[in-house]
């Protein structure tokens, strides 16, 4: 069984500000930085039990940031994975998340429920999405068997890499992800057999 710890960045300006950030790149923010540090601090506690054989990444700048600041901690090299890019949410980018729910109600909550539906306004379609999302996982948990990962991904993209490594049925998003944390989801020997992973 491969284990992955799947991180999430700390806070930018958009996070503290409740903007979509999409692939813009803005940096941590001082919040973000202080996060980051009591991230590295608890990745590397006892109780997390893990070592990490290896740490990846996305390539926007805080995912960077928190994959380098975690691997100085644990005295890994991330390596920068550009398939796990945050998604494009087009037009909706920069923009307040209750701004959109204010001018497009009914197109948000489907957004939040069933993402699969909907794109936001030229941004990427959540399928294009999770296609490479899955060419850029079916060779790291190859890789890794048997071993613990860590993967720094920005919202939504992360919630995309949590469905399918637990091999969710359905894609749904949460409404609000705290930034600058993690989750453990174990990839049983039997994951990528079927045809919804495989």
């Amino acid at each position: 069984m491969t284990t992955v710890v799947l991180i999430r960045p700390g806070a930018t300006v958009y996070d503290e500000q409740n903007r979509v950030q999409g692939v813009l790149d803005i940096p941590l923010s001082d919040r973000g930085w202080a996060e980051v540090a009591e991230l590295a601090a608890k990745l590397t506690e006892p109780l997390c039990g893990l070592e990490l054989a290896a740490l990846y990444c996305g390539p926007s700048e805080n995912a960077l940031r928190t994959a380098e600041a975690i691997g100085k901690t644990l005295g890994l090299r991330p390596r920068r994975v550009d398939e796990l890019r945050n998604l494009d949410q087009g037009l909706w980018q920069g923009l307040q998340v209750e701004e959109i729910k204010r001018r497009h109600l009914r197109v948000f909550r489907q957004w939040i429920e069933d993402p699969c539906t909907v794109s936001p306004p030229h941004g990427e379609p959540v399928e294009g999405a999770m296609d490479r999302i899955k060419s850029a996982l079916k060779p790291l948990i190859k890789r890794h068997k048997d071993e613990a990962i860590g993967l720094v991904a920005c919202e939504p993209i992360a919630q995309f890499i949590a469905c399918y490594l637990r091999q969710d049925p359905r894609v749904q998003l949460a409404d609000h992800v705290p930034t600058g944390c993690f989750e453990k989801i174990t990839v049983g020997p039997e994951w990528g057999r079927n045809g919804e992973s495989g």
